[in-house]
Parts: structure tokens; C-alpha cells; sequence
């Protein structure tokens, strides 16, 4: 008796050793996970619940590891992104598509400025997210959390737990050299590379330039040195502009086979291939070229008129001269966001759902928000 008493305790003490070391393991992952979540910030309080929130990320991550996750679909995107902000945890998140518009201007005071209107069809709210990587440049950035179910996402654990994958599904962003970079949609096939670089996702080469890039060069070689693969079974290119007014659409060749990354400088870029600005024409789908050249030309009439005295309201002018209404028909309309970067000065003024006089002012390197009076 005495014998299996003591095999008893033998065993209840292993597993509570075994729980304990579970729960330190647990412990020592999230520890920073939850200390990001208690950074955790509404900025904003619209009646139809989709507002600005803020998050300050606490742990670290490695953006090698989710690359070297072998990306080859969606669904690998997704794993490689919660197996690195989620270990552990069973949480589900989407692959997200983007519309939108984007422009660079060098105001009369030498300040250079990206302008990026976010479009798409259905509504969400945004999450402003700072990131400090060890080894990277700090950078401030925005994404969608409708992409990860938690458009109100200090609710409840789950939608807090789902927010920490913010700094892999941003849309556009600032670094603290000045680089700035959007993400815009395309209406031709998605883009699949395959020349035995590593393979790199949608929204994971907008945290890669703004983690790494220092100007638009190295952000265009950076990209280079990977197998696109565009997720949520669309076709996009990037915008990228630096503190010195460097601005290029980068997308990959729709001619070419394989398609070849090209850059191209150019002022503005919405939804269609900037090569090809010649193959479309405004308020009409064109193929595999894209749409939104009346978009296109809205933001160059702006700038145009004001050339030679830009300003901080030229960027506002431009935004809101391209900026959509909701439209079912359109999965690039809806104005989500509008934001405008300062490259020069590293802050950002961010307007949801185009409550124009409502602007929150985002410096990344106090990390200070506050409403632009």
C-alpha cells in the first residue's frame, strides 16, 4: 500500500513538474506578447464602431524565421505569421486585399510627403502599430483589423490575442530613415515567382522594407532578392518614397515571364500598372492593366495647380480629390484611411473613414498621438 502511495505522489509530482515547466514556457512567450496588449489604445470614437487604435510592440520577432516558414500559399503565409506573434495558440486570420491610392510631393519648406488613401469595400477599423525590431529600424505603420476579425480589439482576449499579428498584415508605413511604403492592388494574376530565392508574401515586404530599407534603393534591392508571392489571390504593386523625395512604383513585369521586378519613378500610383499608364483610361476596368486612372489624373490636376506651393493641405487637396464612397460593385472603393507621411519630419496624420476634420497626429519617434487641432 505504502509502495503505491509513494508511485502515486511519484506521478502527481511529474506532472505537476511537467505543467509547471508548460506554464513557464507559456510564461516566458508571452510575457512581452501581453505586455503589448496592455499598451493597447483607442484613439478614436465613431457611432459605427470603426475606429484608430494604437499598439506598441513589446516582443521581439524574426522575420527571417516567418520567411523561412516556406511560403508557397496562403494558408503557409498565415501559419508562418502565427507561429511566430501566436505560438501556441489555435487563432484563425485571413489573407487581405487592398485598393487605394498614392503620391509624393516636396512641400515649399524642402519636407517630402507620401500621400496614401487606403480603399476597400468592406469597413474596418485600423490599428497604428509601433515596432522597435532588434537589429531594424523603428518604424510606425497602419493595418486593417478587419483582416483579423477584431475590428474592435480590446473586446475581448481572443480579438487582443489576434491584434498581436498587427506588425505582419500593415498596409503602409514609415521607417525611421524616412522610407514610406503602400501596398496597392492590381486587377491581373498574381504574381508568383519561382527562381529559388526565398519567397516572400504580400504584406511581409512592407514590414521588410520598413525594417530594413534606410532609402528607396535598398528598399527596391531588398525586394529583389525575393520570390514574390502575391497573397488573397490578387495581383498588387508598392509605392515606396524616401526622406529624399525618392519616389517609385515597384511591380512585377505583367508582360514578362518570369515577371521580373521593375521600378519605376513616378509622382502618383493608384490601381493600375504605372508602365502601362498608356493602356488606361479612366472609370473603366482595362484588363489586365488595372482601373482608378481617374484617380490618377484627380491627384496630378491637384498637383498641378498648386505646383510650386505645396504644403501640407496639397497632400490633404490630393487625398481627398481621389478618395471614394462605398460602392458594392467596387472592392477598391470605401475609403478606409487616409494618411500623410511626413518623410522629412518621421510623423504621420491619419484620417478613418473620411471624417476630414477628425486628424490624429503619430510622431514615431516620441511615439505621441494626439488629435490635430
Amino acid at each position: 500500500m505504502k509502495k503505491v502511495k509513494k508511485c502515486s505522489l511519484i506521478v502527481l509530482l511529474v506532472i505537476l513538474a511537467v505543467v509547471l515547466c508548460a506554464l513557464l514556457v507559456f510564461l516566458g512567450l508571452y510575457f512581452t506578447r501581453l505586455e503589448t496588449i496592455g499598451t493597447m489604445e483607442q484613439l478614436t470614437d465613431y457611432a459605427d464602431g470603426y475606429n484608430l487604435y494604437r499598439m506598441d510592440v513589446k516582443y521581439d520577432y524574426s522575420l527571417d524565421d516567418i520567411i523561412g516558414y516556406d511560403i508557397q500559399d496562403d494558408q503557409t503565409m498565415i501559419d508562418a505569421i502565427l507561429k511566430e506573434a501566436l505560438p501556441l495558440l489555435p487563432v484563425k486570420i485571413k489573407a487581405p486585399n487592398f485598393g487605394c491610392t498614392a503620391f509624393t510631393l516636396t512641400d515649399t519648406d524642402g519636407g517630402v510627403h507620401m500621400g496614401r488613401n487606403y480603399d476597400f469595400r468592406k469597413n474596418t477599423s485600423a490599428m497604428l502599430v509601433y515596432c522597435a525590431p532588434k537589429g531594424g529600424y523603428r518604424s510606425l505603420a497602419f493595418a486593417a483589423l478587419d483582416n483579423v476579425s477584431a475590428n474592435v480589439p480590446d473586446e475581448n482576449i481572443k480579438k487582443k490575442l489576434a491584434s498581436l499579428t498587427a506588425p505582419f498584415i500593415c498596409l503602409d508605413g514609415i521607417n525611421e530613415k524616412g522610407v514610406s511604403i503602400a501596398v496597392l492592388t492590381l486587377d491581373s494574376e498574381p504574381v508568383r515567382q519561382n527562381t529559388g530565392k526565398p519567397v516572400i508574401s504580400t504584406t511581409l515586404a512592407i514590414r521588410l522594407v520598413l525594417d530594413r530599407a534606410a532609402t528607396t534603393e535598398e528598399a527596391v534591392e531588398l525586394l529583389r532578392s525575393y520570390d514574390m508571392f502575391a497573397s488573397s489571390g490578387r495581383d498588387y504593386h508598392f509605392y515606396i518614397t524616401d526622406a529624399s523625395g525618392d519616389g517609385r512604383v515597384i511591380e512585377y513585369d505583367i508582360n514578362g515571364e518570369p515577371r521580373e521586378l521593375i521600378d519605376t519613378p513616378s509622382e502618383v500610383v493608384t490601381n493600375f500598372f504605372i508602365r502601362h499608364v498608356d493602356q488606361v483610361l479612366p472609370n473603366q476596368k482595362n484588363g489586365i492593366y488595372g482601373h482608378g486612372r481617374e484617380r490618377y489624373d484627380a491627384v496630378l490636376q491637384v498637383l498641378e495647380t498648386e505646383k510650386g506651393n505645396y504644403t501640407t493641405d496639397t497632400v490633404w487637396n490630393a487625398m481627398k480629390s481621389a478618395a471614394q464612397d462605398p460602392n458594392p460593385d467596387s472592392i477598391t472603393s470605401n475609403t478606409q484611411w487616409s494618411v500623410s507621411y511626413n518623410n522629412t519630419d518621421l510623423s504621420a496624420d491619419i484620417v478613418i473613414r473620411r471624417h476630414w476634420s477628425d486628424v490624429t497626429h503619430c510622431e514615431l519617434e516620441t511615439k505621441v498621438t494626439a488629435p490635430l487641432k
